[in-house]
Parts: structure tokens; sequence; C-alpha cells
């Protein structure tokens, strides 16, 4: 069978024929493809079939819970009854899609032979490209493979055309996978055909113009397009065609009922298939992350991923790649749409040389400009607009292209967040030349970077210098190499991927145990949100012991995270130490580990008991997780007594005061010792202390100033928090919320004064002195940001949802929007403008107001 027959050469000089058909850059192939949402074949990602294998650096069996290969046998009462019929339609849909895949792989592996002839052809002349031997070492098996997979299309694309439920396609399978015979010789050799490649490409000019644009045709209904790929990309084909077919092999079980002439015939392929991926797996494990040098030496990607670099005195996002002799700094470079991407080396170092620079042995430091704190609140905000106007979108008829437009613009928001949040340097210095510096949203990447690093060097590493086509050859491997692929932005993730937990998450933190020296130790948590991780609580610090019991509750809000860090430290007490840069951190990091936020595991109602093992210490803590919806809901207290729970009407007339007892304590307090802690109202108190100190208002404890005195200021804060969010209805009223929406949504500046200053005169007394002494004091502690961080945008965004958000009643009947998180974006973000407005007005009055006689027209 000569499969290259009907692509009849013109009478040129077959050099001039293919490379007038290609273009210098090569599409998306080599990589994953993901960027522009198409798979690694050009193609729409199909269903059924694994799209992404370069994200593992082996050929994938399927794997169960567990990690232990999928039997091959369908779940137990998966096609009984009414499901047949679905399940067969569905085997109908998996074949489908293999089919369309196969007919890509097909039109690769033509590709990938086109040249063949015309090289044998000069073989034997007197100026050969390549000789005999060459071109059987390079195209060894590709001739066979093609012919198999031809031949298994061929026989069953009519099978598909005529599709019934007595359609049997086990027998093809089985066949396809009794000949993976010619893929063991085809991966034996496939080291040498591509070191064999590389080498001839960099003795031959016209070889490598040839091997670096070999053009793929488009499907048969895709008008003929056809895309450019490097012959690198399309020797590594057949190996990604096995797990392929394996993972698709699976699937076809799954959907085909026991009693089916097919099952136990795809049975016996999976059984073939597997056994053959289990053989060679250890065989491609290393050809898949190293780089073979010019000189012969391996060399391994270590670890990859995206960080901010402080380069002239300005914020740019890099691709870090840390092989096991040097690291290497690159940027994306800028391509044609639908090229394939490149990266551009911006600076290495061999790890010989690389020490890691503390601010005092640095002369010249580049400042770090640190924004605002609301600035970023400020494109949180935007972003979550934007999410839930891409949702609406794609629910209108013709939504579509506009969602598209939508999309980029929050990349860009997205990515500017990603840029501009990180505040923790990173400092990495090239002993013979010139420092560098990188900014982390988090201690625990930092860590991880460093002890990376460290264990590579402590190897015997040479000095590594790179020419500048070795530098090349490296950079361009760096695009297959990869293991983070994407810009961890919501928009590079698929709409099926989780979107993370929204609402509150309750971590107590119990004890350690596994350090061998007394030392003061507390640990911190972080959770993951718009791409970065953020600190969210931190416990006390347990003074000289080797098994702190810390105890200690945290109530942690999420804004779609998928992730809890907890970071154990020695706290560093020695003033020498602490220095000159507000965001180094000098606490020695004694252990750090990270879990997954399973929604199935943290939302069940009970407490989820969990250990974390950190370079042999082991933290043991326990979470739950409220949803938004469920966490913001306003229960009125039965009880007679207390202040949490009931009506502030209530209290107000029980104290004979203006404002409630608690709200003016704790605002006491904060002013006394608060006021200049940073994050204050952001950071988590102790769930512990904030219910005592609720437990001693409700009760009236006379030692309750005592109490205050003594507590930690967080808690304080908490607890101020608390109160607001548990009254029965909000502050500012169930009654007016609707109009506290529309006047925040007033564009005429005039109307917007005359309509807010109305709602709060149309507020009860209790409320709106309440409101008012909230108010001045938020401003207070604004007027500390520099110090404290909290900014008046910072506080309205705490306190927003708090003093605005209508009871379950009230909501349920404004909105029709299900998701949580919808109900989060949509709501909140007016309720933070809300108080902004206030906190932003000059000073307000109570009797001024009450005096004031402008009404506004519309009824409330």
């Amino acid at each position: 069978m000569e499969p290259l027959s009907a692509h009849g050469l013109p009478r040129l000089s077959w050099i001039d024929t293919l490379y007038s058909n290609f273009n210098y850059n090569t599409d998306g192939y080599e990589g994953d493809g993901a960027e522009d949402g198409k798979s690694q074949d050009g193609s729409e990602t199909l269903p059924f079939i694994d799209e992404s294998p370069t994200m593992s650096p082996q050929l994938c069996l399927p794997q169960g819970h567990d990690g232990e290969a999928v039997s091959p046998s369908p779940p137990e009462g998966l096609l009984h009854g009414g499901n047949i019929e679905k399940g067969l339609e569905m085997k109908k849909l998996v074949l489908s899609g293999f089919l369309a895949s196969e007919e890509i792989y097909i039109n690769q592996l033509e590709a990938l032979l086109l040249p063949m002839r015309p090289l044998k052809a000069t073989a034997t002349t007197s100026q050969p490209v390549l000789t005999i031997q060459q071109i059987k070492t390079i195209f060894y098996k590709i001739q066979d493979i093609f012919e198999i997979h031809k031949e298994f299309y061929d026989a069953l694309l009519p099978n598909i055309q005529q599709w019934d439920e007595k359609v049997t396609v086990g027998h093809l399978f089985q066949k396809l996978a009794s000949q993976l015979g010619v893929y063991k010789a085809f991966v034996d050799n496939y080291k040498v055909a591509l070191e064999t490649a590389e080498k001839c490409s960099q003795a031959n000019s016209q070889f490598q113009k040839i091997s670096e644009n070999l053009k793929v045709k488009g499907p048969k209904d895709s008008k003929d397009c056809t895309t450019t790929i490097s012959m690198e990309a399309l020797l590594y084909k057949p190996i990604d065609r096995v797990t392929r077919s394996t993972l698709v092999l699976h699937d076809l079980l799954k959907h085909t009922p026991k009693d089916h002439p097919d099952f136990p015939l795809l049975q016996d392929a999976l059984r073939i298939s597997q056994n053959f991926l289990s053989s060679i797996n250890e065989e491609i494990d290393p050809r898949r992350t190293a780089v073979t040098t010019p000189k012969g030496e391996a060399r391994q990607l270590v670890k990859d991923g995206f960080l901010v670099e402080v380069s002239e005195s300005s914020r740019k996002l890099r691709h870090v790649f840390l092989f096991t002799d040097l690291l290497l700094c690159a940027k994306m470079k800028k391509t044609a749409v639908g090229r394939h991407q490149q990266y551009e080396c911006k600076w290495y170092i061999p790890l010989a040389d690389l020490t890691f620079q503390t601010l005092d042995d640095s002369d010249s430091c580049p400042s770090i400009q640190v924004l605002p704190e609301h600035e970023l609140e400020e494109m949180k905000i935007k972003i979550s607009a934007l999410k839930n106007e891409i949702q609406k979108e794609k629910k209108a008829p013709k939504g579509q292209s506009r969602v598209e437009r939508l999309r980029k613009k929050m990349n860009e928001q997205e990515s500017w967040l990603l840029t501009h949040s990180p505040t923790i340097p990173f400092r990495i210095h090239n002993r013979h030349g010139k420092s560098y510096l990188f900014l982390l949203s988090s201690d625990y990447e930092r860590a991880e970077w460093k002890e990376s690093i460290q264990k590579l060097q402590k190897k015997d590493l040479q000095v590594c210098v790179l020419s500048s086509f070795e530098l090349q050859v490296l950079t361009s491997s760096c695009f297959k190499l990869r293991t983070v692929h994407n810009i961890p932005v919501t928009s590079n993730k698929d709409d099926e991927e989780t979107p993370g937990l929204y609402g509150f998450l309750h971590v107590i933190v119990h004890s350690a145990k596994g350090f061998t020296d007394s030392a003061n130790l507390y640990c911190t948590l972080e959770v993951d949100s718009y791409g970065y991780f953020v600190s969210k609580a931190k416990t006390r610090v347990f003074r000289d012991t080797t098994e702190p019991q810390w105890n200690e509750e945290f109530e942690i809000e999420l804004e779609g995270s998928q992730h809890l860090r907890i970071l154990c430290y020695e706290k560093c007490y020695d003033k020498t130490m602490l220095n000159k840069d507000d965001n180094e951190i000098v606490d020695k990091i004694m252990g750090k580990g990270q879990v997954q936020l399973d929604p199935q595991t943290v939302q069940s109602k009970n407490w989820h008991m969990d250990v974390i093992e950190m370079n042999g210490i082991k933290v043991e803590f326990s979470m739950k997780f409220t949803s938004r919806d469920l966490s913001l809901k306003r229960t009125p207290s039965k009880k007679q007594s207390g202040v949490f729970g009931v009506k502030i009407n209530v209290v107000t007339k029980r104290e004979r005061s203006k404002v409630p007892y608690i709200v003016r304590q704790c605002i006491e307090e904060v002013e006394k010792r608060g006021i200049d802690e940073v994050g204050i109202y952001r950071i988590s108190g102790v769930a512990t202390d904030i219910q005592a100190l609720k437990a001693a208002f409700d009760t009236n404890t006379k030692d309750i100033l005592v109490m205050l005195s003594d507590m930690d200021i967080n808690a304080i804060a908490g607890t101020l928090k608390l109160y607001f969010r548990e009254l029965p209805e909000p502050l500012l009223t169930d009654r007016l919320y609707p109009a506290f929406m529309e006047g925040i949504a007033l564009s005429d500046p005039a109307a917007k004064e005359n309509c807010m200053m109305h709602l709060l005169r149309s507020l009860p007394d209790p409320n709106l002195m309440t409101f008012l002494t909230l108010l001045e004091h938020l401003k207070r502690v604004a007027e500390k940001e520099p110090i404290n961080k909290m900014s008046l945008h910072n506080l309205a965004t705490v306190f927003g949802p708090t003093l605005l958000r209508p009871s379950e009643s009230e909501n349920t009947k404004a909105h029709h929007i299900t998701s949580a998180s919808d109900i989060w974006s949509h709501d909140v973000m007016a309720q933070v403008q809300v108080l902004l407005y206030y906190l932003q007005h000059p000073p307000i009055s109570f009797a001024e107001l009450k005096r004031n006689t402008l009404y506004f027209s519309t009824d409330v």
C-alpha cells in the first residue's frame, strides 16, 4: 500500500516543493494546545478522549480513586433496564469522537511520511541529504503504523455510519491491540530516531527546514485547512496514541452491556493495551522530561511555574524552569494568532553558581512597588462582575460572541491581579554576576523553590556554559516539557472544572508532633483565591515546646478556593534578625503542607479531621465548610435575654442606650489597642475566643471589661462583626434593602446624595445611631491605613455584606439566582459600594439628618 501517491509532486526539485509548502513557524502541536481551547491535534476537544497527555511524563493507565489501574469491567448496575439504550447511544458518541481523532492521527502519520520518498530518492545521488541508514532510523515503523491505522479507520467508519444496537466493533479493537508489537519496536527506537533527526538538522540546513515545517491536513469536513508541525512533535504522536486508545477502550466498556458480543472482545483489547503500557512506562518516562544536550548529557526538568519578576522597576510575569543543572527564566514570545507559541530566554544561572541573596549582602535592592489593597479589591469586584456577566450571556440566545470578548477582558484583569498581588521577595544571585528578584504571594512557594534548588545543589554539579544554539534548543524544549501550562486564572479553566468553594471554612488547628528540639511554634493558614494564595489566619505562638497544643478555631472566608495550606513556623525573637524589609519573613519554616478542599468531604455538616505531614512533622486539624447561602442566613434568637440574634431596638430599650453596649465596648477596645494592628477586621480571630466573648456579652458577665482587656484584639474585632452578622435583620433593614440597591446605582450625584441621605433618615433611631457610630469608627481605622493596611475600601468589603445582607426570606424574594457564587458576586459588590459611599461622605450627624427636610420623592 503506497500512502503517499495521493500527493502527486509537481516537477520542481523535491526540496523546493516541500519547502514552498512550509511556513517557518510551527503550530501548537508540540505542547498541550490548550491555549486556544483546541486539542493537541488542532481539533476541537473530543468527548471521552484524554487531550492532555503532556501533563504526565508517562503513558497513563486509567486510574481509580486509589491510584490502581481501573478494571476493564464496567461499574455494576450501570447498564440495566432503561439504561441500555442510553449506554449504546453513549458508545456511539465515544466511537464517533475516536474516529475523528483517528482521522487526524492518520493525517499526522501521512505528513511524517511525506518527505521520506524524496529523501530516499536523493540518498543514492552524489548529494544525499540523509543516508539510507539515517532515513530508516528516523522513519522506523512509521509506514507500518500508518497502514495498521488506515485499515482500522476504513473498517470502523461504515460501522458508525450505519449504526444500530447490533453493530459490533470489538474485533477491530482486538486486532488493533494485537498489533501493538509494532509500537513496541517504534518505542524501542524512539530515542535514537529523535537524536538522529536532531543531529541531521544541525548538520544539514535543508533537512532542518523540512523537519521543522511539516504540513498536516485537517479533517475532511474542515475545508481542507492544513497546520504546520515539527518532525519531533509528530514522532511523539504514536506514543501518545496508545494512551488514548486505552482510555477509549475503558469508556467503550462502560457503555457496552455485558451480554453484548463486543464486551469480551473489548475487555481482551483493554487487557492487552494495559499490559503493553505497563511494560513500557518505565522506558518512556525519562524521555518525556529530559532534554539531551549536544554532549549527550541528560538534563531533566524538575520544576516549573509562573513567577513575577521585578525587572527595571516594573513587574513582569515569567515562566521559570528549574533543570537538574540550571535555572532558566523565560517569557512567552508574542506570536500571530494560531501560530505555535514559543519561549524566549531572559536569563539562566547554572545551579553551581546560584546562591540565595539576603538583604544583608545586597548593596542595592530594587524597590518593590506595593499597590494599595483597595485597588486589588476593586479589581476582584470587577472580575466577579465579569464572571456574573459571562454566566448570563451563556444563557442568552446570541451571547456566545460576547462571551469571548468578556473572557478576554477577564483574562487581562486576572493577569493584572496575578502580577500585582505578590509582595514576598525571593532573591536569587549569580555569584559571578547579576542578582534577580521575584515576588511571590506566599512563603510556601518561596520555600518550595528554595528547597528544590538546594536539593539539586547537594549533587556534584559542574558549571555549565551554554552556547547560543544550546540555549535556543533548551528554550524550545520548554514548551513540550513544561508541567504548568497556563497562567493560573479562571479564564484559563474549562467550564467543567470546579469553580471552587464560596463561603466559610471553619478550621481547628489542634496540635503538632515530630519536633526534635523545643521551639516557639505557630501555624499560618492560607487559601487560594483569584489564582494566588492569601494568608488568612495565624495561631498564637506556643512557647518552648516540642508538642504544641493550639486547639484554636478559625473561620476563613473562601472566594472560589480549592486548597488549604498550613505552614508551621519557628518564631524568631532575635531583634538583629528582624530586618528592614516589611515583607521579608525571618521566622523559619519548620514544615508546610496542602490539602484539597473536596466539596463532597468538606460540605458534610460534621467536622472532618485530617493530618498534614510536613518534613517529619505532623499537624492535626479539623475542618468543616458552610456554603455562602447557608452561612449568610439570619436566624432570630429564640431566647428572650442576651444580645446576639436579638433585634437591636429590643437591646437598646433594655439597656436604655442609644447604641448597644457590645458595639460601644468593642469599638473602644479596638481604638485603644487595635487601630495599628495590620489587617484589623480582616484577619480572623480565634473562634473559641469569639465564642467566649459572645457568651460573656449574652449573659452580661460582670468581668467583661477584664476579659476584653486580656483578649486578642482580632477576637474582639471578630466579635463585633459576628454581632452584626447575627442580627435577625440587617442593621440597614430588610425593608430598605431594595431602595439602597437602587440608590447606589443612580448615576446623577445630586439624585444619589438625596436618595442615600433620605434612606438613612428612614432608619429606626437605634439602627441609625449605631450605624453612624460604626461609620465614624471605621473612618478612624482607615486614617491609620499606612500602618494597619486597612483602607476605606477594605473596611467596606468586610462590613458591607454584614450590615446590608437581607434576611433569607427577603433575599429569596428579591433574587432568583441559585448559585452561591452568583449571589456573592451579584449582591456583595452593591453592598460594598453602599457602605463605601457613606465612608467616603463628609461627616454625617444624627441631628443634622433629622433636621434636614429634603425628601426623596419615591416611596421607600
